[in-house]
């Protein structure tokens, strides 16, 4: 459903639509009153507990290469116009526009459960991803430090685990990494959209700038922490040029590997992104959406695994080539997870004591 908003985007946000959940009953219509030159109104933030059972999740996709994630967070306060998770605020009855980025929710008591789940009989290991679904380090960790209780459990039980971000945030927790680092037991995935920094200021208006995602990746590189960069998502007629200069500015920055995706427009994703562009590249707005389209079968999205994270068609096959190209002129690997599994333990709960015999 397409939205028109009342007021421009309220500053340090991504969307200007608050349209309501696909599930309820109702919605809002927008109506002119008159006051045109009324300032947008500023958002809070507004946190609550999130009562999910299980933290960790499981999925069959073919198109990642994990089976588990952790996402600490529902919700993104970085909020970025394109990103494709804004549909499932609609599950909560939430819209997946400001609500996204202004009412999250949170898994408090994750490190406990993940705890009990680790200690599971039944479990057995694999890579977990966190930070998937939402970024792990968006700015309320800065005080809440969930994602920071997961990963010194985590550590603690010797557990493999890729981080994906676009957090200046994850520096705090060098010395976790460090550790895990050590043993083969982490990755971290930086993701870089565009170096150009009005651009990411518009299109990802809380996420770390250009410039100090690429300090991250130089910051935990020095430290010893497998780094790469994920260059995603890839804007056709926006930042698609950019591809090869990106993936040229992480291997300089001290990236090992780098992966891609192009954008991805699911359910409310494409009316809200659509909206964006109107308001900040209203002059490329057509073109970029023609090009989406001609990369997803003349649609605005295709959710087909093997399809959606990177098209099909002319534009497709030559965005490949060019990456590939950009790698093998820095030396850099494609993206891959040859993480440790082996040397998980689970984790002793507090009073466990070990018995001598």
């Amino acid at each position: 459903m397409d939205t028109v908003p009342l007021h421009p985007v309220p500053p340090g946000r991504g969307s200007a639509s608050n349209q309501a959940s696909r599930y309820v009953e109702w919605d809002r219509t927008p109506a002119d009153d008159g006051w045109t030159d009324e300032p947008p109104e500023r958002r809070r933030t507004l946190v609550s507990p999130d009562a999910a059972r299980a933290v960790i999740t499981r999925n069959q996709s073919p198109d990642v290469p994990f089976e588990c994630s952790i996402n600490p967070y529902r919700g993104c306060e970085h909020g970025c116009a394109y990103c494709f998770a804004r549909p499932t605020h609609a599950w909560l009855g939430l819209s997946p526009g400001l609500d996204f980025e202004t009412r999250l929710s949170a898994k408090y008591g994750a490190a406990d459960r993940l705890i009990t789940e680790l200690r599971h009989p039944g479990y057995r290991c694999s890579v977990i991803a966190l930070g998937v679904n939402t970024d792990a380090y968006q700015p309320v960790e800065r005080s809440l430090r969930i994602t920071r209780g997961v990963l010194e459990v985590l550590e603690s039980s010797h557990h493999p685990v890729i981080i994906i971000t676009k957090g200046a945030l994850i520096e705090r927790d060098i010395d976790l990494l460090a550790a895990m680092a050590h043993e083969n037991l982490v990755q971290v995935m930086v993701s870089l959209t565009t170096l150009n920094a009005p651009l990411a200021r518009a299109l990802e208006p809380r996420a770390a700038s250009p410039v100090r995602r690429l300090e991250i990746i130089k910051t935990l590189s020095g430290a010893g922490v497998p780094v790469g960069a994920l260059i995603a998502p890839v804007i056709p007629g926006l930042t698609d040029h950019e591809l090869e200069s990106l993936v040229a500015s992480a291997a300089d920055a001290g990236a090992r590997n780098a992966g891609y995706s192009t954008l991805r427009l699911p359910l409310e994703v494409a009316p809200l992104f659509q909206a964006w562009l109107e308001a900040h590249q209203p002059d490329r707005a057509q073109r970029v959406m023609s090009l989406v389209r001609q990369l997803r079968g003349g649609r605005e999205n295709d959710a087909r695994f093997g399809h959606r994270m990177r098209g099909q068609g002319p534009i497709a096959d030559l965005y490949r080539q060019r990456f590939a190209l950009a790698l093998k002129r820095h030396n850099m690997a494609p993206r891959s997870l040859d993480l440790d599994t082996g040397r998980f333990r689970p984790p002793q709960q507090p009073g466990d004591q070990l018995t001598l015999l």
